[in-house]
């Protein structure tokens, strides 16, 4: 994986395969274009085998080789139209291939991160996350779009059920499956946070707090996306583990 400093921040990505899977289907990268824009993708495929490693590694790919053609954005309202026009384009992409095969379940989530000057985008279908970190404390940028975050939020079940229903993984949204992309956006000014991407894999097995107090140490980037693999890993590795790091450098 690769590791860089670009101006004020620095980045690391990284994905493992657990413990207990038999494939990866995750895909996560980090790239920056040549104005200096920051893009963070991270995918967590659905559909089985190859079906959602097909699903992520299109998705992530297609975003991140995009963004490296572009030359940078005329403004805020650019950079937001083309990174929701992009995405569009490539659940487009996915639910063609999926009606062309016949692979009803092909599918993947998808979190996204752009700093553009001193804004953040954030896009977020199903259920990996985006955290913002700052100041000792890891928040959760959008809900979980599943069944059971559904139920939560109707008052069906409290949040300690919440935690350990057994329809926990079951989507409400994901790329690919519909031709129109159902997604939660935000645009945020960005105040140096330290920014987390991880799959379920990662945050099913490591709870907030010791999410929080890797991310306080003083390790360097890619050292600490290490250690949340590890203990993803050490707690079971019960499924896919990916997670991107960015943290800005103060100079």
């Amino acid at each position: 994986m690769k590791k860089q400093k670009i101006f004020n921040g620095s980045y690391y990505y990284d994905k493992n395969i657990g413990k207990v899977r038999l494939i990866n289907e995750d895909e996560v990268k980090i790239t920056v274009n040549s104005k200096s824009n920051v893009l963070m993708v991270l995918a967590d495929g659905m559909g089985g085998t190859k079906n959602g490693d097909f699903a992520s590694t299109i998705a992530v790919n297609y975003l991140i080789n995009k963004f490296k053609e572009k030359n940078g954005f005329l403004s805020l309202f650019f950079a937001k139209k083309w990174l929701i026009s992009t995405i569009k384009k490539v659940n487009k992409r996915l639910f063609s291939y999926q009606n062309k095969v016949n692979k009803s379940e092909l599918g993947t989530t998808l979190v996204c991160a752009l700093i553009y000057k001193n804004k953040l985008i954030l896009i977020n279908v199903g259920d990996s996350r985006i955290y913002l970190y700052k100041d000792k404390k890891a928040n959760q940028v959008f809900e979980d779009q599943t069944y059971a975050n559904y139920l939560y939020n109707s008052n069906k079940i409290n949040k300690k059920e919440l935690e350990t229903h057994p329809k926990k993984h079951i989507l409400l949204n994901a790329l690919g499956l519909s031709s129109r992309l159902s997604y939660d956006i935000k645009v945020l000014k960005y105040s140096m946070e330290s920014i987390l991407l991880c799959s379920d894999g990662l945050y099913n097995s490591v709870q907030l707090k010791d999410i929080e107090s890797i991310l306080r140490t003083k390790d360097t980037t890619k050292e600490k996306v290490c250690s949340l693999i590890n203990l993803a890993n050490f707690n079971g590795g019960s499924d896919n583990i990916s997670c991107a790091l960015w943290e800005y450098i103060n100079d």
